[in-house]
């Protein structure tokens, strides 16, 4: 659950351009991409990178979304957004599991 205003940073491509010169994804100037390089023996696969680091405050499992700080299950428990932690849903009346 992501409320309107987070909505907007949602609109981010989820399957980028290839490579390529030109594209709209690649990054002018930065010149150290090989092509037909194999990115298991290079210098960069010694140090990963990984964006979805982050964990939920409430339960302390991964998120699955980029800048979210709760994930999907407790923001739905909840009726907040899962980005910001704003109030969206009032959930008083729902009848929902302990789960």
């Amino acid at each position: 659950m992501v409320c309107k205003k987070c909505e907007k940073k949602l609109t981010a491509v989820a399957a980028p351009d290839k490579w390529k010169d030109g594209s709209k994804n690649s990054v002018a100037g930065k010149g150290d991409r090989k092509i037909n390089q194999n990115k298991l023996l290079s210098k960069s696969a010694k140090i990963r990178f990984n964006p979805y680091e982050s964990k939920c405050r409430i339960c302390k499992t991964k998120v699955n979304q980029q800048q979210a700080h709760y994930c999907q299950q407790c923001a739905y428990k909840r009726g907040i957004c899962a980005m910001c932690g704003k109030q969206i849903l009032d959930t008083t009346s729902y009848k929902q599991s302990s789960k």
